[in-house]
Parts: structure tokens; sequence; C-alpha cells
């Protein structure tokens, strides 16, 4: 569990596309194995410290014609920002992912004092 201090909580959200590879014959769409892709996300202002990330998909476009295997996380989370990764294997197909993500953290109020 994540606990706050008194400190202003802050929320921050957003949308992105991480891969759109149907057009152009990526290894998304045409290859098989491991694969995986990444993007960074720079928050729109530092959080106190690395929040708690939520990560979804909200648009995904595969071929139906095997399993679907995939997996979506946040991974090397800062205090100023995170990427979000997608993974998938074997012989699934994927032509393009969008995800949402939401963050929530502690933020810096206007009476914090900095005594370093």
């Amino acid at each position: 569990m994540k606990t706050f201090k008194t400190h202003p909580i802050g929320i921050d959200q957003g949308e992105t596309v991480l891969f759109s590879e149907f057009a152009d014959g990526g290894d998304m769409w045409t290859g098989e194995g491991p694969r995986e892709r990444r993007s960074t996300i720079t928050f729109s202002q530092p959080f106190r410290s690395a929040p708690v990330i939520q990560v979804g998909v909200s648009l995904w476009d595969v071929d139906t014609s095997s399993a679907l295997r995939a997996e979506v996380r946040a991974e090397e989370i800062t205090a100023n920002s995170f990427s979000a990764v997608f993974r998938t294997w074997s012989d699934t197909r994927i032509a393009r992912i969008r995800v949402t993500w939401t963050a929530i953290g502690e933020v810096a109020h206007e009476d914090d004092w900095d005594i370093s």
C-alpha cells in the first residue's frame, strides 16, 4: 500500500499510441516470438516521489487467427516519468495498441520548505 503524508495529492492522466505496425509490416504485426514496445511518458509536472501508475488498453487492433497474448505494464517509474510497456509472444499478431494511464501521488505545495 502506498501511503501519503499531509501533502497535496496530484493526479495526471493521458493516452498514447504505443505502436501502429500493420501498414508498414512491423515486427508486432508480422513477427513471432517475444516482442516488446515501450514509450516514455513524461508527467505534466513532477511528483514529489514516484507515483502509483495504472495503465489500461484503450484500443487494440489484433489478428484473431491465433491466441491473443499480451502484457501491459508501467515500468521505470520516477517522479518525472515512466515507461508504458507492451509485450506479446508466440504467434500473436498485433496491428496497433493505444493505452491510457493515470498517475496518482504527492505533489509539491507552495508552502513547502526546502532547507537542503
